[in-house]
């Protein structure tokens, strides 16, 4: 069950609250990957692929906070294949890719989807009945080059 969704169960045990800020769910990452190769440091990822999954931490964070009316869930796993993890935001609208018309630039902004796009390995976009889900699988071994 990702942090935020309502428990149908009385007594449930306490979650985490959802981050209100990509420097908060950022630090969430951040301490779940410390924890998970603490004991196997050996086995830690390069640092360019943590500064990429608290990058794409960041971006899915944002973007629900800024286009999506908010966070209402978040998750982060590690798992076999990589990080997982899942955002849910209010707003059912799937990201897009803004294009430039020739000779035009936009305003600050319209990376950050894209760049998500490059590093995950994985994209799911659910929708929800309130909003939507999208959840991401970031590799943590080496990369290879593009």
């Amino acid at each position: 069950m990702l942090s935020g969704d309502v428990a149908g169960e009385r007594h449930q045990p306490s979650r985490p609250s959802v981050p209100t800020s990509a420097s908060a769910a950022r630090d969430r990452v951040e301490r779940l990957l410390e924890d998970r190769f603490r004991e196997a440091p050996r086995h830690r990822p390069q640092g360019v692929v943590l500064t990429d999954a608290l990058l794409v931490t960041s971006e899915l964070v944002t973007n629900a906070i800024r286009h999506g009316d908010g966070v209402t869930g978040f998750a982060a796993r590690v798992t076999d294949e990589g990080l997982e993890l899942t955002v849910r935001d209010r707003n059912p609208a799937v990201p897009v890719v803004r294009c430039r018309p020739d000779g035009q630039t936009f305003p600050v902004g319209g990376y950050g989807w894209p760049l998500v796009q490059r590093l995950a390995t994985r994209i799911h976009i659910a929708p929800l009945r309130e909003g939507k889900s999208i959840t991401v699988l970031l590799p943590l071994g080496p990369r290879s080059p593009a």
